[in-house]
């Protein structure tokens, strides 16, 4: 390669910090360095990197695309020396894991259980999050592993489950007292409990247009004031089904839409950089998903 990655470091620190003094600092070297190492890269490529806006120097239209992609291969150039020392070490030393709050904790736990016996000094981050805060988690690289319901541009992920949501009220909500089938638009007047995005997108996915509506931030949330009489909600079926089967819920007899289902993946936001702890984990929730929710695939 002509250009070391020293160079390109060089470049970033400038525009990063705004000057060649201030970026010298933040590199704890000289300036006459980096300005050096700048003018090779423009001799070297050909290129004119900066213009001079009156006294301050703003990287050209050129120097815009060759600064993002320097800074994808300095982010990849790091992925690698890391991925090199977690081999050289013999084991993860942490694993970040994001889940959308409508997948199974029991399916999470028992994969984390079974990694734990042969990677038992291994860190574990575990979050939870909804709708666009999980596809943020991926863009912001917050995670290693996700499962979430959109893989974005770039990434690359495979289907792991399908969860189905179905319509429930307490026994004694008006739209079950009533003993009619229902239509969606039965529902409008009454109000409908819905699980706020985390991210900052604010997506109202599920949210039927109800007149009324009360946003929560978890599932176990929606679960309980639904419970309470509070409401009807969409909820996942694998989270409900104990609630339905005590009599604690019960599914609206709706005509048509009474069942959604959402498409979950499995994301390694790393992709061919990604560790071998991380691999062995999705796989292993590959094989709990199989064994534990064979009629939600």
């Amino acid at each position: 390669m002509n250009i070391t990655l020293e160079q390109w470091q060089a470049l970033i620190a400038v525009v990063d910090q705004g000057g060649y003094a201030q970026g010298a600092e933040s590199l704890r070297k000289s300036q006459s360095t980096l300005s050096y190492a700048i003018q090779k890269i423009e001799d070297q490529l050909g290129v004119t990197l900066f213009r001079m806006e009156g006294r301050k120097a703003k990287l050209t239209d050129t120097g815009e695309v060759l600064v993002r992609h320097a800074r994808d291969l300095l982010n990849r150039a790091a992925l690698t020396e890391e991925l090199a020392m977690q081999y050289g070490e013999g084991a993860e030393p942490l694993i970040r894991l994001q889940v959308e709050a409508i997948f199974p904790e029991s399916a999470i736990f028992e994969a984390l259980r079974e990694f734990s016996q042969a990677q038992p000094q291994t860190r574990i981050e575990l979050r939870q999050s909804v709708l666009s805060g999980t596809e943020e988690a991926i863009l912001q690289r917050r995670a290693d592993l996700v499962i979430g319901g959109r893989v974005p541009p770039g990434y690359a992920g495979e289907p792991l489950t399908t969860i189905e949501f179905i319509a429930v009220a307490a026994p004694d909500h008006t739209l079950v007292q009533s003993g009619n089938q229902l239509g969606l638009e039965d529902l409008r007047p009454y109000r409908q409990i819905v699980v706020k995005d985390s991210g900052q997108r604010n997506l109202d996915d599920g949210w039927l247009g109800a007149y009324q509506r009360w946003s929560v931030d978890s599932i176990e949330l929606s679960i309980k004031a639904v419970i309470e009489g509070l409401g009807f909600a969409w909820l996942p079926e694998l989270k409900v089904q104990d609630h339905i089967d005590s009599g604690r819920l019960v599914e609206l007899p709706l005509i048509e839409g009474a069942r959604r289902n959402a498409q979950l993946h499995l994301i390694l936001t790393n992709g061919e950089y990604t560790s071998a702890g991380v691999i062995e984990l999705g796989k292993l929730i590959k094989q709990v998903v199989a064994q534990q929710c064979p009629h939600q695939r």
